[in-house]
């Protein structure tokens, strides 16, 4: 018996030293994180999460579902008409003339075209489709905010919450900064930032394990998100997707479509880099025991 005891109390106690091991090395983790400037910090953090391999996955899901989903919700806006073309849209918005606007013009047909696949299991196809891309959104948030991941059904609700959230909050800021024009256009614009704000800042909540942990410093996701999410997409819409359009001049659909390909490539570097900053931020101003007590020991890669 004076054996067992003695073995027990040998083990607990090797228990208790590799638990305060652990716990001093994530402390470092954190220190040595918050030696470094907030942006060289989020710049070694999106590399450590292999940032540039996860975006071009997550471009791929943008691709697939959420364009889809933008071209339904076009033509369903424009009742199905057979004289409106999402094609024409995107060649008022962004100026296009000549033979970019000829490409993209014929790329797309009318908004009638989509109205057979304005049914209940139409929708949901494309919404399922969203789900890997949600999940492929909270691998995200978990490797940036260095959490361990939720199992794939409570990551597959989780998700699922957060791409229906993430819908709602696009569609709200569409609907508040259309249509307006001179001195107002700046407060609708404005306006339109908030439900880009609350989407970013409640994702660590929805994606990340333990996301409750320093939420009331959570907003800084939000600000971060707001600046690259909602202005470094607008630029890149803007004005990065009619270059490209230029350099893939004479590969017809095919290059307007590798544009958009690529654009989709840069909103998911934009998305990654959210993710990083949000989460630098947010391990500087959290209560620092609250910071190491939530986040896993990251290895240094060889």
């Amino acid at each position: 018996v004076g054996e067992l005891m003695g073995a027990a109390e040998h083990t607990l106690d090797s228990m208790q030293r590799a638990i305060q091991r652990d716990l001093s090395a994530r402390t470092e983790q954190l220190a040595a994180s918050k030696r470094l400037g907030p942006f060289v910090a989020a710049t070694r953090r999106f590399f450590e999460v292999e940032g540039l391999d996860l975006a071009g996955l997550l471009a791929i899901e943008l691709f697939t579902t959420v364009i889809p989903l933008i071209l339904l919700g076009f033509s369903w806006a424009n009742g199905f008409s057979s004289t409106s073309s999402f094609g024409d849209f995107l060649v008022h918005r962004m100026n296009l003339t000549g033979y970019a606007a000829e490409q993209v013009l014929a790329l797309f047909d009318t908004s009638a075209s989509l109205r057979s696949t304005w049914t209940v299991l139409g929708l949901a196809g494309f919404l399922v489709w969203g789900i890997p891309m949600s999940s492929q959104v909270a691998k995200v948030w978990a490797r940036a905010y260095r959490r361990q991941r939720f199992t794939f059904w409570q990551e597959t609700w989780r998700g699922a919450l957060w791409f229906t959230l993430a819908l709602l909050c696009y569609v709200g800021t569409a609907t508040l900064t259309s249509g307006h024009h001179g001195a107002t256009k700046v407060c609708w614009i404005a306006l339109g930032a908030i439900p880009t704000f609350v989407l970013w800042s409640v994702s660590p909540l929805l994606l990340v394990r333990n996301g409750s942990a320093g939420w009331r410093y959570l907003f800084w996701s939000g600000i971060v998100g707001v600046v690259l999410d909602t202005f470094g997409v607008r630029v890149s819409i803007r004005f990065l997707f009619p270059k490209l359009l230029g350099g893939w001049q004479g590969f017809g659909p095919i290059g307007v479509t590798m544009a958009m390909m690529t654009t989709a490539g840069v909103i998911a570097v934009l998305w990654v880099a959210t993710a990083c900053l949000g989460a630098v931020l947010w391990e500087r101003y959290a209560p620092e025991h609250e910071v190491v007590a939530s986040q896993r020991l990251v290895t240094p890669r060889a």
